[in-house]
């Protein structure tokens, strides 16, 4: 079968598409067949070395996927052959077929297409994670989102809407902004035009916000921190600015403010019941079409490399999809 495969750190024009033997499933385990493949930020980190989890090589990017059970091994009872499934993987998925755990996987409703379904799991689990688990975001609660027309960004806007908040979006043109609103964000901020902090206090006024999801990092982290209200929550999702914030405690404590920290993949490890219950309502939201579960653009597998550099580059506004 075919495989994009990263043989040593680099950049994305270094990696290969070979042919290279079909997945068995051992026990526990589901054989894929990959419909679709979707790619994030953190995709262009692992084949760059720079990326917290380093898998052996040769190994393939992309974390998520979907497609056809084509066999299951012992003792796997949840799903079975035929079976419509969407998964997350880690890295591992930019190829034809995978081997993975059942219990990563989720069903699909007939309805809901591979595409929008392959890029549910990162963007919308990380999201319903940090805002359900680790925020505990209430009806009528105030919610900032800094880098809202990403994957992640645009996520946050849908899932902050369904949990009844009140959503400012924050992002670097009028055109990403532009898409925040037509999915569903009240107010928005273009900060590259516009200082952050000035802003984000015109807009929350002496009581501040209650919740700031912040996947940019940066040079926006402290002036987001500080639009915090009494008993905020600041969500640390990641660092796609580049740059991991220095930030002064003294503004935690003069508010008795909280930082927290989302880390949805090792979540998933501890607790995959949680997260396979956490995608399956994600999953009936996206069939009921209160998620847009927007796809950018879907590319060859063998164009991972333009795919890649269209994510660093910032230009994407929901998903980029690779189909095998």
């Amino acid at each position: 079968m075919k495989a994009i495969l990263c043989t040593h750190f680099g950049t994305p024009d270094d990696l290969q598409l070979a042919d290279i033997e079909s997945p068995q499933a051992g026990p526990g385990e589901a054989v894929v067949r990959i419909k679709a493949t979707a790619l994030n930020f953190f995709d262009t980190l692992i084949v760059a070395g720079k990326y917290q989890q380093k898998p052996p090589f040769p190994f393939s990017p992309g974390a998520e996927f979907a497609g056809v059970i084509e066999s299951v091994g012992a003792g796997v009872k949840d799903v079975a052959t035929g079976d419509r499934v969407m998964g997350y993987s880690g890295w591992g998925a930019a190829r034809e077929a995978i081997a993975v755990a059942a219990e990563r996987l989720v069903k699909l409703p007939n309805g809901l297409e591979f595409e929008r379904a392959a890029g549910l799991t990162v963007t919308y689990g990380t999201t319903l994670y940090a805002l359900r688990e680790r925020a505990a975001l209430k009806h009528g609660e105030s919610l900032v989102v800094l880098g809202a027309s990403g994957g992640t960004g645009l996520a946050t806007i849908e899932l902050g809407k369904i949990m009844g908040a009140r959503v400012i979006a924050c992002a670097s043109s009028d055109e990403k902004l532009f898409f925040a609103r037509d999915h569903g964000a009240d107010q928005t901020v273009n900060y590259a035009r516009e200082d952050l902090r000035n802003a984000l206090k015109r807009l929350g006024g002496e009581s501040g916000f209650d919740v700031v999801y912040d996947p940019v990092g940066g040079p926006y982290a402290e002036p987001a921190l500080r639009s915090l209200g009494w008993l905020g929550r600041y969500l640390v999702v990641g660092f796609a600015a580049g740059e991991i914030p220095k930030i002064p405690l003294n503004l935690a404590l003069l508010k008795s403010c909280d930082i927290r920290g989302v880390s949805w993949g090792a979540w998933t490890k501890r607790e995959p019941l949680a997260q396979r219950q956490l995608m399956i309502d994600i999953v009936r939201w996206s069939a009921e079409g209160k998620l847009s579960a927007h796809v950018h653009a879907v590319y060859p597998l063998a164009e991972i490399a333009a795919a890649l550099k269209v994510i660093a580059e910032r230009k994407v506004m929901g998903k980029i999809v690779l189909r095998p």
